[in-house]
């Protein structure tokens, strides 16, 4: 029939669009630290802040427009929705323009500034809500309200990303290691915000086998690491919040999978932010609070791995860069008003990363 064929033509091209400017993009850089303190394991990092919108979530939302579109939820009319602290809706909102879609993003009052801006310099509407924990049901209202789709990267950033291979996360860090004096990292250390990157990870590693172990860092106010350790715990009491935007949740999220993963560390956010603080030092470009989490979890990870005298490459993920986070993260002034006492792990961090001391 004619509609269906023009339904099935427009799906064809906005594929085509997406794959084009995947093809148009270079792969993001690994970044080498070696560390004075500890020969023999040297720290990666997994700069995914080079993608077009600028952080991690620029793969997700690919994923998730793709398996949408080839699922049939989405077409030339349709109304786009997510839920999303600011990152995964910034590269959403970069793939629906480029489908000549509206976006709407359900996003907490709190997300950052800078974020709610880049979404709408990718043409997204905002759709603010006081309380996170409503952002599921008001995007699933929107979506009944507009006859559009909810894209809900919470269930599906698991299933919409292709773990075997197809260029994820895993298998390009894997490919860049290659030629490293240790191609098989003794550990991948990630975050979870939705768990669909440590759900690819995990997954790929046993896949292929690897003997690499998964790592997540939580911030402490987030129910992951509870739940990793009792599988009872699945939301966590009103009141309990983390200032780490992407990572960490109030309730276990349908994408998560404790079982891929090998161990978790629950990181403090004072002790994030120093971390991120002292890695943006190190490099001589900011950086954002996930990847501060991160890297505070791989420090852990190499003490313990010299002190049991073990050797063996660290990768882990630059999750986006700093610019977004100036009015806050990188604002001593909004750090203090909550508490963030950030100095004494910026200045632990910038000695190991300085003389190994």
């Amino acid at each position: 029939m004619p509609a269906e064929r023009d339904a099935r033509a427009w799906r064809d091209e906005a594929i085509r669009r997406i794959e084009a400017d995947y093809n148009r993009s270079a792969d993001t850089h690994l970044i080498r630290l070696d560390l004075p303190r500890f020969p023999g394991i040297p720290l990666y990092l997994k700069d995914e802040s080079s993608h077009p919108t600028g952080s991690l979530k620029h793969r997700l939302a690919r994923s998730l427009f793709l398996y949408a579109l080839c699922n049939g939820w989405i077409g030339p009319d349709t109304v786009v929705i997510e839920s999303s602290s600011g990152s995964t809706a910034v590269s959403e909102a970069y793939f629906a323009r480029m489908l000549g879609l509206r976006f709407i993003a359900v996003v907490p009052a709190s997300t950052a500034a800078p974020k709610l801006d880049a979404i709408r310099f990718h043409g997204g509407d905002i759709h603010t809500v006081d309380d996170p924990r409503t952002v599921y049901d008001v995007a699933h209202r929107l979506a009944a309200e507009t006859g559009g789709h909810y894209l809900d990267q919470f269930t599906f950033a698991e299933r919409a990303t292709d773990w075997r291979g197809n260029n994820n996360i895993a298998e390009s860090i894997f490919a860049q290691m290659a030629a490293e004096e240790a191609p098989i990292p003794a550990w991948i250390v990630c975050g979870a915000g939705t768990g669909g990157t440590s759900a690819t990870i995990g997954r790929y590693i046993g896949y292929q086998r690897h003997a690499t172990r998964l790592c997540v860092a939580d911030p402490v106010h987030s129910v992951f690491h509870r739940h990793f350790a009792d599988r009872a715990a699945v939301s966590l009491p009103e009141g309990y919040a983390s200032c780490i935007e992407g990572i960490g949740r109030p309730r276990v999220e349908p994408s998560f999978i404790p079982t891929v993963i090998d161990r978790m560390i629950a990181v403090e956010d004072a002790e994030s932010i120093g971390a991120m603080r002292a890695l943006s030092t190190r490099l001589g470009r900011r950086v954002g609070g996930s990847t501060g989490t991160n890297l505070a979890a791989c420090f852990q990870l190499i003490h313990d791995m010299a002190a049991q005298g073990q050797t063996g490459a660290v990768v882990t993920i630059l999750c986006d860069g700093g610019e977004r986070y100036g009015c806050t993260y990188y604002d001593d002034a909004w750090l203090a008003a909550r508490g963030v006492a950030w100095q004494r792990h910026a200045e632990r961090i910038a000695t190991l990363f300085a003389s190994g001391g």
